[in-house]
């Protein structure tokens, strides 16, 4: 018998959130819109009323207006476009995840940020150290490994005063913090986010750019998207992008994210009673309701993940967007961790239908793996 019941558990939310149901019916009547959302006919005005009533789902959700908002494959899509739009400098840190430390690594004006031991970015050592006009500056909302959410409003204070430009990975705080995308001012110019992380399909997305921001299409043609993003829109996926938007924002209403977060201090409890020496990432920072990030020295996290998983359970080490492969966390790196410790970390991460069953079931699990390699080791 694996996992609770005889049912795998899943615990890997950041990596993807199931498909809500309301995303799955809004996507199923959206298949028989025919039109083309360009199309001035009356089957077109239908698929354009999907696509725009999505976007106002979405826009409440991130308390912008739809005017603002772009909709993409996917917030890598709208991090290359962004960060290629030709800046005098990029700056990040190591913790980025890697739609944004990857392009911009490779821009010529990379400049790396540094953090503090909770992956927080210095701001006060970055302003200290020159800001300049024009400058972009990325800086995620929440990690995506250990939860941490970053102080954006106070980079986003450094554009008001520098006249510098701020990019935000908002993919892991959409929809589990509320008005995640703060009120202008101080808020980022741009801002990314996916619709798989909320309950949405997977290949859709969207980047929300300030009005007035400095942008250049990085995909030219029809001129869709306001011009902003050309190609025909994606009203399926869309479709299921604006409805679980608007689940979200009913789950923030309702209190859900505070009850996962109780469902967190108990996992994390439980284990540390088991295991005093494990470390618990950023567990002193604020981070999202969801997630812990685990780490116990010498227990590679590969194996972990592959010892639960046989057990069960579905959990991560570090993000899930490397091709399948497990490998040392550069996050932690950046963090100060040494090498042995970032490379035995796992994340967990719940969602608002992660019950105290499964959590327990889980902790029981880790304990038994646990317990055989200390016993092992002795």
């Amino acid at each position: 018998m694996t996992g609770l019941d005889g049912r795998r558990v899943y615990l890997d939310w950041n990596a993807t959130a199931p498909l809500r149901p309301e995303a799955r019916a809004a996507m199923l009547e959206a298949m028989d819109a025919v039109g083309n959302p360009s199309s001035v006919h009356t089957e077109g005005r239908a698929a354009r009323a999907i696509v725009e009533r999505a976007r106002a789902q979405l826009a409440d959700l991130l308390w912008r207006a739809p005017s603002e908002i772009v909709f993409t494959s996917g917030a890598t899509e709208g991090a290359a476009a962004v960060i290629r739009s030709g800046w005098p400098r990029v700056m990040c840190a190591e913790t980025e995840h890697d739609c944004i430390y990857e392009p911009a690594r490779r821009t010529d004006t990379y400049t790396a940020l540094s953090v503090d031991a909770d992956g927080l970015v210095d701001v006060e050592g970055l302003e200290a150290g020159g800001v300049d006009d024009g400058d972009l500056i990325c800086v995620q909302s929440a990690n995506s490994e250990t939860g941490v959410e970053q102080r954006v409003a106070a980079v986003g204070m450094l554009r008001l005063d520098h006249g510098c430009a701020v990019l935000s990975d908002m993919t892991q705080s959409v929809g589990k913090i509320e008005g995640c995308d703060l009120e202008q001012p101080p808020g980022a110019d741009f801002t990314l986010c996916s619709a798989h992380k909320l309950g949405g399909p997977k290949g859709v997305g969207a980047t929300v750019i300030r009005a007035g921001a400095d942008f250049e299409a990085e995909m030219p043609g029809g001129g869709q998207e306001t011009g902003r993003r050309s190609g025909t829109e994606n009203v399926v996926g869309i479709a299921g992008f604006g409805a679980a938007a608007e689940a979200a924002q009913r789950d923030l209403e309702d209190g859900v994210w505070d009850r996962v977060a109780a469902l967190r201090n108990i996992l994390e409890a439980r284990l540390e009673a088991v295991a005093p020496d494990l470390i618990f990432v950023g567990r002193e920072a604020e981070r999202l309701p969801n997630t812990t990030c685990i780490a116990l020295p010498g227990w590679k996290g590969e194996t972990q993940v592959m010892q639960l998983d046989l057990a069960g359970f579905a959990v991560s080490a570090g993000s899930a967007c490397s091709s399948g492969k497990v490998k040392e966390s550069r996050v932690l790196r950046a963090m100060g961790f040494d090498a042995v410790t970032a490379s035995s970390a796992i994340r967990v991460s719940l969602g608002p239908t992660t019950t105290e069953a499964e959590i327990t079931a889980f902790a029981e699990a880790w304990t038994t793996l646990y317990r055989k390699r200390t016993s092992r080791a002795a």
